[in-house]
Parts: structure tokens; C-alpha cells; sequence
């Protein structure tokens, strides 16, 4: 761990950022050579020892997550299906979209397909997923394609099929899904702002955490434009108006950087649950944590300041802690302190207020139990600090 001092007098200005089984696959296209389990991956699960038996039961609810349409989420969803059918799970489709792909459909074959219920909406016939059916056939695993999908008036009780798999999976039925990192609704927003598109389906953040397992289907937006124009994604009369606007290369850069990033997020979550979990000695340096520690005196804001410049720089998490003594006394100007929050909030940050009489050794506990990689301080907290650590396992360095 490296710890950063700087002056409260000097000029100082990030990011913030968990599932069991977070993994990335490449290239799982329909007009690839392979089959999307053939696709390369990249795995990252921590299990008990004594609960590494039961691994392939946990994938209670897993999606499968794309920077973008056409990038090969059914494909792979379909993939996976066929290879729990093989090895003896009950599978069915409860709902898949194929748009169209004839390769996307022809791994629907061999799997049962729960049939869909027919509507009629402003005159015209609609399908949609039919739950009940779903339910009293009661399957080991069900394939439910876009999580997103806004239902139709009047086919069933939920207006969102997210809703429609919480109920699925509350039975005790495993779901398999997709969904695009589009439709997330922390994201939406800046999606919109990206891409000019409006954004209209949103799922729920908490229902995507809550998959035991998600897999990003990854593929690069020149390979995405090159499906596009050989007409595997959109019909052939969509094409050049989707190349010029929401398939442009610098949304897709955009698209796939936002799915990356939430997926690592969610590893990286899943690493410190693991690592807490386990008590591990040391730091694991897997990627940056910074942690400054503040107080209400006058500077601390440029203390602050400086830490989220460093956290932007080095693309890292940034925690603010505030330590008041535990007997509750309040200590220094508590206006400042409430300034200084809502600036942490301003940068990105995470506040902690935490409390104990010796605020050095209150900070050295939360850095272990968060994993952080580097420590910045003011000049005044320094000596203590360096009685606390005695230079044993931590690497300084002194800023400005």
C-alpha cells in the first residue's frame, strides 16, 4: 500500500465505482467460425472449498450483458442452454427473439419451446411471453431473452419482463436472460446523452446485481459494423441509417467501455467480499483504491481536491473518511465537515464516517478491510501515522 501526504495549504481535485462469477466472453457472434462456448473467456469466481461442489447449482439467474445489439447475447444464452440440455437439465425457451438470424435460429433446435401468448393491441396481433405457461411447466432452467422488454398492455400481470423473471425465479426456476448495458438505468442517461437516442426500456440496477452469475458478450464495434452491413443485426433497408447514428464507432467505443467498466465493477466488488470474507493478509493490487482522510479543519478541501485528481488520473476508486471520536464528541468546524461531503459527492466519491479515539489506527483498518492501494493524508496526520505503521508494509510517498 502507498501512502501520499500533502500539505492542506497546497493547490489540490474521480471515480466510483460483487457478484459471484463475473466473466467476459469474445466474440460470441452468429457469423463467427464457432459456437459462442467456443468464444475465448475470462473468468473470475471465488467459492468455499467446502461449497465448491455445488457450483454449477448456483447459477440460480445469470445474464448475459452486451454493449449493444448484434453482438451475439441470444446466441450465447442459446449456446448455454444446448450445453445444460446435453449434461441433463430440464431447459425450455420462455422467450427468444432470433430477429431474424438464421443462425440464431437454427440453435433453437432440440430445445422445447413454451408457447407464446397472443394478443391483440391497436389492432394488431402481438406475441408475448406467456408466465403462467412458464410456471406451471415448471422447467430446471428457462431461456428468457431481453430483460428489458416492455410488455404488451393486457398479456399479463407485470408491464416489465424483468418482472415477469422475478416471478420465474422466485418459484425456484433458473433463469438465463439478456440485456444490453443500454438499459440499465443507471446508465440510460448518460447512454442518451452519448448517443442522442432515447433511451425508453430501463431495468432496475438492483435486478442486475442480483444475478448470481453475468457474462458480458464482448465484440469490437468494427466487427459490429461489419455484421451490420452484411445484414446479421438489422434488416438490409435499416442499415445505412443505423451505421450513421446509434451504430457510429465512437457510440459503440462508448457502449462497450460502459459494459466493461460496470462488469469490473461488479469483479472488483466480488474481490473485496471474497477477500473480507477470507481475512487475506496483504493487498491484493488487482486495481487502484484510494482513501483520503479528512477533517473539518481549514485546507482540507484542497486535500480532497488533490485526491480525486489523483483517483481521475489513475482511474480508481476514491473512499473520504471522516473519524470523530467515539464518544461522540464533535470535533472541528461541522459546517466544513458538511462542505466537505457534499464536495465528496461532487467528485464521485464514497463517504465513511467512522468512529474511534485514535483516528490513525481507525483509518489503518478501513484501508486492510477495503483493500486500498494508496493513502493520502495531510502533513499534519503524518507523524502519527508513521508511529502506527512503522514503515512495515507500506510504501510512501510524499506528494508536492
Amino acid at each position: 500500500m502507498r501512502m501520499d501526504t500533502v500539505g492542506p495549504s497546497e493547490s489540490v481535485p474521480v471515480w466510483t465505482a460483487g457478484i459471484a462469477g463475473s466473466r467476459i466472453q469474445d466474440g460470441a457472434t452468429a457469423d463467427s467460425a464457432g459456437a459462442a462456448g467456443a468464444a475465448a473467456e475470462r473468468t473470475v469466481a471465488f467459492v468455499d472449498a467446502d461449497t465448491a461442489s455445488t457450483v454449477e447449482a448456483a447459477g440460480h439467474f445469470r445474464i448475459y450483458l452486451g454493449a449493444a445489439a448484434g453482438v451475439g447475447k441470444t446466441y450465447a444464452m442459446l449456446s448455454e442452454g444446448r450445453r445444460r440440455k446435453e449434461r441433463g437439465a430440464d431447459v425450455v425457451i420462455g422467450f427468444v427473439e432470433c430477429h431474424g438470424r438464421r443462425l440464431t435460429e437454427d440453435m433453437t433446435g432440440g430445445l422445447e419451446v413454451v408457447p407464446r401468448k397472443a394478443i391483440e393491441y391497436r389492432g394488431t396481433r402481438l406475441t408475448e411471453m406467456d408466465t403462467g405457461a412458464v410456471l406451471r411447466r415448471h422447467p430446471q432452467v428457462a431461456l428468457i431473452d431481453e430483460l428489458a422488454h416492455t410488455n404488451a398492455p393486457g398479456s399479463g400481470r407485470h408491464e416489465k419482463r424483468w418482472q415477469d423473471v422475478m416471478d420465474i425465479l422466485a418459484a425456484g426456476i433458473d433463469v438465463i436472460t439478456t440485456v444490453n448495458i443500454q438499459h440499465l438505468e443507471s446508465i440510460a442517461d448518460e447512454v442518451e446523452h452519448v448517443t442522442g437516442a432515447k433511451v425508453r426500456e430501463r431495468v432496475p440496477d438492483w435486478v442486475v446485481r442480483k444475478a448470481n452469475q453475468i457474462e458480458l458478450v464482448d465484440s469490437s464495434p468494427e466487427q459490429l459494423r461489419r455484421r451490420m452491413l452484411h445484414g446479421n443485426i438489422y434488416p438490409k433497408d435499416k442499415v445505412p441509417h443505423a451505421l450513421a447514428n446509434f451504430f457510429r464507432t465512437d457510440n459503440l467505443i462508448a457502449l462497450r467501455e460502459l459494459a466493461l467498466r460496470f462488469l469490473a465493477d461488479e469483479t472488483d466488488e466480488e474481490l473485496l467480499e471474497h477477500l473480507r470474507r477470507h481475512q487475506a493478509e496483504g493487498v491484493w493490487e488487482t486495481c487502484e483504491r484510494l482513501m483520503v482522510a479528512v477533517t473539518g479543519a481549514p485546507g482540507t478541501d484542497a486535500l480532497l481536491r488533490r485526491a480525486a485528481r489523483m483517483a481521475a488520473r489513475l482511474k480508481g476508486d476514491l473512499d473520504v473518511v471522516h473519524v470523530t471520536p467515539a464518544d461522540g464528541t464533535r470535533t472541528g468546524d461541522q459546517q466544513a465537515v458538511e462542505q466537505l461531503k457534499e464536495l465528496a459527492a461532487d467528485v464521485g466519491a464514497r463517504w465513511h464516517d467512522l468512529d474511534g479515539d485514535d483516528p490513525a489506527a481507525v483509518i489503518a483498518g478501513f484501508a486492510r478491510s477495503h483493500q486500498i492501494t494508496q493513502i493520502v493524508i495531510g502533513s499534519s496526520q503524518r507523524r502519527r501515522w508513521q508511529q502506527l505503521t512503522g514503515g512495515a508494509g507500506w510504501s510512501r510517498s510524499r506528494s508536492g
